[in-house]
């Protein structure tokens, strides 16, 4: 969140677990929350976000998987130029009561890739606008490179071991010294 710990997240829709049915749920950000996104993930612009969740009860946990759809604009790791990008990525999240969250994270578990990513929620209610915004994010490749990224990296020696570019020219300089 771009405020604080207390600011209220971009993307927020709350779910109250008594709601939760058999339907799936299906969100979608507006343009201003698109914004808001694109500005706390440094991104150049957030296009789309929505996703389509079916929802579990387990307990008191609730169980959360879906697809995540995202059209976004961010920087090339190497150019900086602008690098459009499609994202589809499908996720799967527990919902854990706050009273049960510390015996939660306390338990030392291997997880398993069919282990579910785990976030807490207070009272009967989650929010899972933020949960698919935070599982946006895991799934842009930071180091994602553009059409360009190769010439910069000829330019600045960046492909030539032997260059070895500003580091090592600066390693080279200690060695003589």
């Amino acid at each position: 969140m771009s405020e604080g710990d207390n600011a209220a997240p971009e993307f927020s829709r709350i779910v109250d677990r008594r709601s939760v049915g058999e339907a799936p749920v299906r969100i979608g950000a507006s343009e201003a929350e698109c914004k808001a996104l694109a500005k706390r993930f440094g991104l150049v612009s957030v296009l789309r976000l929505e996703a389509d969740i079916v929802l579990d009860l387990a307990g008191d946990d609730v169980l959360a998987s879906g697809n995540l759809r995202a059209d976004i604009v961010q920087s090339c790791a190497v150019s900086g130029d602008d690098l459009p990008v499609a994202i589809e990525d499908a996720f799967s999240l527990r919902f854990v009561p706050e009273e049960d969250w510390a015996d939660y994270e306390a338990e030392e578990v291997e997880l398993g890739a069919e282990d579910l990513d785990a976030l807490p929620y207070d009272g009967t209610s989650f929010d899972l606008g933020e949960a698919v915004a935070q599982s946006l994010v895991l799934a842009i490749d930071p180091f994602a490179t553009g059409p360009n990224a190769d010439k910069v990296r000829s330019e600045k020696g960046l492909d030539n071991p032997a260059k070895g570019g500003a580091l090592a020219e600066a390693l080279a300089q200690l060695k003589k010294d």
